[in-house]
């Protein structure tokens, strides 16, 4: 397998995109490549980049939400048709359809369909629909502003929809915090002890966890205006910060090694049954181009999607921060990618977006040359 164009791509990206990266790949079941890159923090102390970094996984903390969700499910504790009210009865009641606050233009709303007087009866949303993201909920609300963390839950819990449910598909944070809150119901205990006991633990996964951590061998994000400093060891996402770091949505952190093996664990079925995976991975919510599995984002038909250079059953997903991680069963493949992207700001999403499409083809290309890579 030759690596060269994989390299070149990622070092053609250092300084610009990302400062710091680690990539691992794996081919039935083997690491056939795994490195770092980079530096990971060019305005402080130069410290290369090392296989044990850790990164912000930001929204690719969501897979780790929902495998240890559907561990419950397995065991008859939760069902994915299970309306989400029998475990939260908070989630209940008419809800009016409002625009919500466009988390990446202050000031600004994003409305998903035309005003109206329509309601949605959130006592009939189901676990599925909030995994599938098209049960209604907004994609995000500025939770963090609010001063106490009883009343971020409490706004979570009580928010208007954006759009009748099943009309659309809109990716939503708000939707996996009730995830994260539910799973706390169910197993009556907090988030990151049931993703430690239910995935990281059986799986051997030493890297993964929540933060705050010592900051020496983390990856930096974003320098934070509103805080006066540059997050390091702590999560990135606003909302996930202001629940201590710990929420349903966003705050594991890890490296790419562990990634991968989570991913490969995926694959190979050795933490769900692969009836469960099967029905995760299975198409339940499509809009335009976007297809939606059980917590998965599916293959896409769109050029520019990170999925698109992979087969068609593949799935995985991708985090605001720069990470990703995707598994490809036709060609046994998984890919962990991790970079810390919003170390530049938020405003090199095309650049990464870019760099992942480019990645996957690259890599197809090194695993099976004589593969017919999608253009």
């Amino acid at each position: 397998m030759n690596w060269t164009t994989v390299e070149q791509l990622v070092n053609a990206h250092l300084g610009k995109t990302f400062p710091a990266a680690q990539i691992v790949v794996r081919v039935r079941g083997d690491a056939v490549y795994e490195n770092a890159f980079g530096v990971l923090d060019p305005q402080s102390a130069i410290r290369n980049t090392q296989p044990d970094s850790r990164f912000d996984f930001a929204s690719v903390s969501k897979l780790f939400t929902v495998a240890a969700f559907m561990t419950f499910v397995e065991q008859g504790r939760v069902a994915l048709d299970q309306r989400v009210c029998e475990i939260l009865p908070e989630f209940s009641g008419a809800r009016a359809i409002t625009p919500y606050p466009d988390p990446l233009h202050p000031g600004k709303f994003i409305a998903v369909t035309p005003p109206n007087d329509a309601r949605v009866d959130a006592g009939a949303i189901t676990f599925r629909q909030l995994l599938a993201h098209n049960s209604g909920l907004p994609a995000w609300l500025p939770l963090w502003q609010l001063a106490a963390r009883e009343k971020r839950r409490a706004t979570a819990l009580a928010c208007d929809f954006s759009y009748p449910t099943g009309a659309r598909v809109v990716y939503s944070d708000i939707g996996l915090i009730l995830i994260g809150f539910a799973l706390e119901c169910v197993a009556a205990r907090p988030l990151d002890q049931i993703v430690h006991e239910r995935v990281a633990a059986p799986l051997g996964l030493a890297s993964i966890g929540y933060g705050p951590l010592p900051p020496e061998n983390v990856a930096p994000t974003e320098f934070y205006a509103h805080q006066n400093r540059r997050l390091c060891g702590e999560v990135h996402d606003e909302n996930a910060w202001s629940f201590g770091g710990v929420a349903g949505h966003a705050g594991v952190f890890g490296n790419a090694h562990d990634l991968a093996a989570f991913g490969e664990a995926l694959r190979t079925n050795r933490l769900l049954q692969p009836a469960t995976l099967a029905e995760m991975t299975r198409l339940q919510s499509q809009d335009g181009a976007v297809r939606r599995g059980v917590g998965f984002a599916l293959w896409s038909p769109d050029p520019g999607a990170a999925s698109h250079p992979l087969s068609a059953q593949a799935f995985g997903h991708l985090g605001f921060t720069g990470t990703s991680l995707w598994i490809d069963p036709p060609h046994a493949l998984v890919v962990a990618g991790l970079t810390n992207r919003v170390y530049y700001g938020r405003e090199n999403a095309d650049a990464i977006g870019a760099f992942r499409v480019a990645l996957h083809r690259a890599i197809v290309e090194a695993i099976d040359p004589k593969s017919k890579i999608r253009d």
